[in-house]
């Protein structure tokens, strides 16, 4: 059924490109699609307005064998034999208004069945699982937003066509206005080496800080306003995001001035003789109505509420997450980069939107093919630590329950065991090969040693293949 919904995406891929090939030829007669309007490359021409049009489809198998488990919880990670999979396609709309005004739709489309319910790991395993919601497709609106370039006195700067960008001059010096709905990691983090698990490190350790709670709903999108100051090789950012109504939620609180999440972000690009790296340091700050770790823990030991989701019980007013962390990477050739992300929150309160971590280390390399011929072709191995706060970890010790994290037992369901605390350690190595011009096949191993922070249970070995179709 999936590789079925897989072909028919594809199908509507092609026609789509098709169409789009049709409409960028009849579009000669009022301008040819390498014509500059204003000075900006057009791609295509529609109801008079530059355009253009791009499409992804990705179906992302993954696998475990059985594992040491002497206990589990209701958010542990099943112990026994486990498939889990998930295939998305997204179309990326986008028209020009004016020459510095652009409108992007991304329609999107998703199904799968992640492992345990989503449940019983810190770095999850598949940056794709966030959207999954069952076999049954779900179709919703992933981006919907209007990007404004203010350009300034510098040096020009080609931007390519692609998803999400009419190919564009800008200047290396300009401010750069985001508003709608869109991704805050569609802005921030950003990293060539690991970053979209639709093509390269597939584990959320990989798509950005796993310790950075950034606000968006379940999905992982959000609404908001982003601005960006590009000055030669320094870029600022800052943006205010909508929270879930309630932790992990798809629902939005509209309240965006008493609810909200704010980052910032500075960012320096280098050349250590010709070969590009930078620096970037993230901050961020939530508020929002969320637990604190030591009412939940209270209230699990007064109430003997073992196995229990207990921070519900306790989400009174509201509450203030901060955290920062360093993203540094470099090339060493023209072929092999590395990378590392650190990052701390302050862990005082629930996880609201990403993951069930408070401090986070990943570090790996990039590698293209050119050596052996397959220049398209890409390799990344990574490792990664993760670790909770001494907050958190009381709580999960004492018997509590989280979103995605507990392997504490209900005290009806047999011996009562809690956690035996050590961090979860990562391991990802995958290996993308393409096919023909805009598929890409890939496999992808990760070896888990004390999931979800629980030194008794694991270690995890999955094993995980992923068909990526784009024009």
């Amino acid at each position: 059924m999936i590789l079925k919904h897989f072909f028919i995406l594809l199908c509507c891929l092609c026609s789509f490109s098709a169409l789009a090939q049709k409409a960028g030829s009849d579009a000669d007669q009022i301008a040819s699609v390498d014509q500059e309007i204003n000075g900006i490359p057009t791609e295509g021409i529609f109801l008079g307005l530059p355009a253009n049009v791009h499409g992804q489809t990705t179906y992302i198998n993954q696998r475990y064998k059985p594992f040491n488990s002497p206990y589990q919880g209701q958010n542990s990670l099943l112990p026994d034999k486990s498939m889990s999979y998930t295939w998305s396609g997204t179309l990326f709309f986008g028209a020009r208004l004016t020459p510095n005004t652009d409108l992007y739709f991304n329609p999107e489309v998703v199904s799968g069945v992640p492992f345990s319910s989503l449940a019983g790991l810190g770095g999850f395993s598949n940056g794709e699982a966030t959207r999954a919601q069952g076999a049954q497709a779900h179709f919703y609106s992933a981006r919907a937003f209007l990007r404004q370039t203010v350009n300034l006195e510098g040096e020009q700067v080609e931007l390519e066509n692609e998803a999400n960008q009419i190919s564009q001059i800008v200047s290396s010096n300009r401010f750069v206005f985001t508003a709608g709905q869109f991704a805050t990691l569609d802005i921030f983090d950003d990293s060539r080496y690991a970053k979209d698990p639709r093509v390269q490190f597939m584990n959320w350790g990989n798509m950005t800080y796993l310790a950075y709670d950034y606000a968006a709903d379940s999905r992982g999108y959000g609404w908001g306003l982003a601005g960006e100051w590009y000055q030669d090789n320094w870029v600022f950012r800052a943006s205010r995001m909508t929270t879930p109504a309630t932790p992990n939620a798809q629902p939005i609180n509209w309240h965006i001035f008493s609810a909200y999440g704010d980052q910032i972000e500075v960012e320096r690009g280098h050349f250590i003789g010709d070969l590009p790296g930078k620096v970037s340091v993230l901050g961020y700050r939530n508020r929002m109505t969320m637990a604190r770790f030591t009412d939940a823990t209270n209230y699990v030991i007064a109430n003997n509420a073992q196995g229990t989701q207990a921070l519900v019980n306790v989400r009174n007013g509201m509450q203030i997450k901060t955290g920062i962390g360093i993203n540094a990477e470099q090339a060493l050739t023209k072929d092999l980069g590395v990378y590392m992300r650190a990052f701390t929150s302050d862990g005082h309160t629930e996880t609201m939107s990403f993951a069930e971590a408070d401090n986070s280390l990943s570090i790996g390399a990039g590698i293209t093919g050119d050596r052996w011929g397959r220049p398209k072709d890409t390799i990344g191995v990574s490792t990664m630590l993760n670790g909770i706060s001494s907050n958190r970890r009381a709580y999960l010790q004492a018997g509590g329950i989280s979103n995605f994290v507990g392997d504490t037992p209900s005290p009806y369901a047999g011996p009562n065991q809690s956690l035996s605390y050590k961090p979860e350690q990562i391991s990802e190595i995958y290996y993308s090969f393409l096919v023909t011009k805009g598929v890409l096949l890939a496999a992808n191993y990760q070896h888990i040693i004390n999931p979800a922070y629980n030194s008794a249970r694991g270690p995890v070995n999955i094993l995980s293949y992923r068909i990526h179709a784009e024009f």
